[in-house]
């Protein structure tokens, strides 16, 4: 299947790529089938592309590679709707962001995808975490728009 991207032109995908996000994201929620695309350049970024809608992407990290000590709490019922065996098979996902300063992390709403079910969820970690998270020492980063 093909979908169109502004960011990436059209963009060859398998029907298995497609994660559905039934509850869509914050500020986004009519956003319900996304795809995982990596970054050519960054190997630390992905784009969460929408299938639906061309005009939107969102700039991903996995927050563990860049802060290894970074945590997820949620209750059990948050959890329930991705039909996850066991809560670390999760992978979870933070939306890059940018401030006047620098780049940013959403630490305090980081989406959960069950890869095996195609399904994700974005949460709200009941720890004590920043919604713009400044990264101040990596230039990789640096390039997002």
């Amino acid at each position: 299947m093909k979908i169109n991207t502004t960011r990436f032109g059209r963009v060859d995908i398998e029907q298995s790529d497609v994660i559905a996000f039934p509850q869509g994201l914050l500020g986004l929620e009519e956003c319900q089938q996304w795809v995982l695309l990596a970054d050519a350049e960054n190997e630390l970024l992905g784009w969460l592309q929408s299938t639906t809608h061309p005009e939107i992407a969102l700039a991903v990290v996995s927050p563990r590679r860049l802060l290894p000590g970074y945590q997820v709490r949620l209750s059990r019922q948050e959890m329930a709707p991705l039909s996850l065996a066991q809560p670390q098979q999760a992978k979870v996902l933070v939306i890059v962001g940018r401030n006047d300063r620098s780049i940013t992390l959403n630490l305090k709403a980081p989406l959960l995808i069950n890869l095996d079910q195609r399904l994700g969820r974005q949460v709200l970690n009941n720890a004590d975490q920043p919604v713009q998270y400044e990264l101040q020492t990596l230039q990789p980063l640096k390039k997002i728009a």
